[in-house]
This record gives C-alpha cells, sequence and structure tokens, in this order.
C-alpha cells in the first residue's frame, strides 16, 4: 500500500491596504528609521485600519483567494484550522467565523494558537487528517490583525508587528512529495518573557489591567532574542541531519520573519546562502503566524515540484519548531 502524504497544492495571501512606514511611526513615537531598519530590518507593515474588523476579515479573503485559484467549491472544504493569537472573539473559535464568511458549509474548524509557530503547528495537525486517509482537501490559515494588541507607545515593541493572512490548500498524494518531517517543541517556562498579560483567566480584564497597559504585547526583546536564535537554528539542522539533506539540497529555508539577525544566524547554521532564504521582512514586518505563507506566496512561481523547503519558526510560549516539505507542483 502506497503512503498517503499531505501535499501543498495551492497558496493565497491578503494584507490590508494601509502601509504603516517607519517614518510615520516616528511621528507618534521616539524612535527613526535607522533605529528599526538595524535592529529589526522591518522599513514597512500593513495595518487593518477600519473599525470593526477582525483577524477573521483578514483570514476570509485569503481562504476565498485560494478557493479560487485552486478551483474548489466552497462545499468541498472537510476542515479548516486557524493559526491566531488574534482571535476575533475569546470564543467562537475565528476558523468558525471565517468558514461561515467563506460558505464553508461541509466543513467543521478549530484554531490553533502557538503565537509566532503557529502556522508550523497547524500545517503538521492538518498533514496528520490527510494522512490518516479520512480526509481530502483541508485548508490551514495562518491570520493576524497584530495591530490590535500593540501599544504604539512602547517603541521597543510597536515597530515589530503588522496584520496579514496566508492560506494553504492539503491534499492527499502517493508521490514523493508534500509534507515530508517535522520537529516541534514547546517550553512554557519561557511565557514570563513574552506573553499578553492581561484579559486570560489569570487577570480578567479590569480598570487595573487597563491602567497598566496589560493587554498589550509584553516582551523582554534580549531574552527572547537569544532563545529564537539558538531555537530556530536548532531544530532546522536537525531535521537536515536526520533527513541526510545538505544545504545543497535546500531550495529555500522560509523562516518566520521576526527579527532579520534571527533570520540570518539560522540561514548562517544550516550553511545557506542568502539567495536560498526567502525574506520579506521589510515590507511586512512580523504577522506573526501569517510570515511563512506570506513568504511562500510570494516566492510561489520561483518554486518548482520538488524543491526542498525548510519551514522554521519560534514564538512565544515559547514554542518552536521546523518541517521540510517537498513541494508540489510547477508554476502555474
Amino acid at each position: 500500500m502506497q503512503k498517503i502524504r499531505a501535499a501543498i497544492t495551492g497558496i493565497h495571501c491578503w494584507v490590508p491596504d494601509f502601509v504603516l512606514t517607519n517614518e510615520e511611526l516616528e511621528k507618534i513615537v521616539d524612535t527613526n528609521d535607522e533605529w528599526i531598519m538595524t535592529r529589526t530590518g522591518i522599513k514597512e507593515r500593513r495595518i487593518m485600519r477600519e473599525p470593526g474588523k477582525g483577524t477573521s476579515d483578514i483570514g476570509a479573503p485569503a481562504v476565498t483567494g485560494l478557493l479560487e485559484k485552486t478551483g474548489t467549491k466552497p462545499e468541498e472544504v472537510e476542515l479548516l484550522i486557524c493559526a491566531t493569537v488574534t482571535p476575533d472573539y475569546a470564543f467562537p473559535a475565528t476558523a468558525n467565523v471565517i468558514s461561515d464568511k467563506c460558505g464553508l458549509k461541509n466543513a467543521w474548524s478549530f484554531d490553533i494558537n502557538a503565537a509566532c509557530s503557529g502556522f508550523v503547528f497547524a500545517l503538521e495537525t492538518g498533514r496528520k487528517f490527510i494522512e490518516s486517509g479520512q480526509y481530502k482537501k483541508v485548508i490551514i490559515v495562518g491570520a493576524e490583525k497584530m495591530s490590535m494588541m500593540v501599544d504604539y507607545t512602547d517603541r521597543a515593541t510597536c515597530v515589530l508587528f503588522g496584520d496579514a493572512a496566508g492560506a494553504i490548500m492539503l491534499e492527499p498524494t502517493t508521490e514523493e512529495v508534500g509534507v515530508m518531517d517535522s520537529i516541534l517543541k514547546t517550553d512554557g517556562s519561557g511565557r514570563q518573557y513574552l506573553q499578553q498579560k492581561g484579559g486570560g483567566a489569570v487577570k480578567p480584564a479590569s480598570q487595573e489591567t487597563i491602567d497598566f497597559r496589560e493587554h498589550y504585547i509584553y516582551q523582554e526583546g534580549q531574552a527572547v532574542f537569544k532563545f529564537a536564535v539558538v531555537g530556530m537554528a536548532d531544530v532546522s539542522v536537525e531535521i537536515m541531519k536526520r533527513n541526510n539533506l545538505t544545504a545543497d539540497d535546500i531550495a529555500y529555508l522560509v523562516p518566520h520573519q521576526a527579527n532579520l539577525r534571527i533570520i540570518d544566524a539560522t540561514a548562517k547554521r544550516m550553511g545557506l546562502q542568502k539567495e536560498k532564504v526567502m525574506i520579506n521582512i521589510e515590507r511586512y514586518g512580523n504577522t506573526t503566524s501569517a510570515t511563512i505563507p506570506l513568504c511562500i506566496w510570494e516566492w510561489e512561481k520561483q518554486l518548482k515540484k520538488g524543491d526542498n523547503l525548510i519551514l522554521s519558526a519560534f514564538g512565544g510560549g515559547f514554542t518552536w519548531g521546523a518541517i521540510w516539505v517537498k513541494w508540489a507542483y510547477d508554476p502555474k
């Protein structure tokens, strides 16, 4: 019996129209373009500014575009998994809302929260549903409205994040393509360095949590940087070694776009030249679970069937991981 693999058969992304540049940030917080570019590599980011719009309004057009691009009818989709740390509501799941807005009447859906590693965690989860033989069409969407939890008085964090969504279609194949291997890890002790302190069960919303600005992102940048450099590099090298892959075998590293220095350190450990690394952080910033699909989407026309991709991420929690994907189709 031939092994069933989960192949990525289509990808589509969506970003808001409004561009928040470093020059605009200079007007609202004590920072400048040189300071931001030197430390992060970010020049601009996209922001959803329309009132009353949430993460589902970013994710839904990515999914609708994916359906159109792959010629898939909404009723054919059996499962949708949404990776997000900025849900529309505490409940229902944002995946449910996206499914409703996209007319996915025959799919069940749920959210995954693994912060910046959300997309790779969701991809691995969707992979298992395909490999089980139970499902034929699974959508993974990474969608974030990070601007809703950014404190624009904190120059250390407000320069980092943007809003975006990316969606992929997973379908079964018996060819030697698709998701080949994965290494995923968590370390909950890292929560002290990167979290949203207020709004959960430990610290429900109150006048105190509002006054102390605890509904925004809290990050101890240096600590997170040190963990991320080691975490992303270690799993990326490990997945190469256990599958006997060399730098020559890799078409592209697809890294989470958190910080250019972290990306460079990971690529260096893997022995990859810059031309083998997907980087678009300069134009979008850190869109959390949307960064990896956003990269693949922009490079899609350059990918060929059989190309080896290493997807690598690190996020709050701490969460991190790497996935080896063998690309499943030639440019269309």
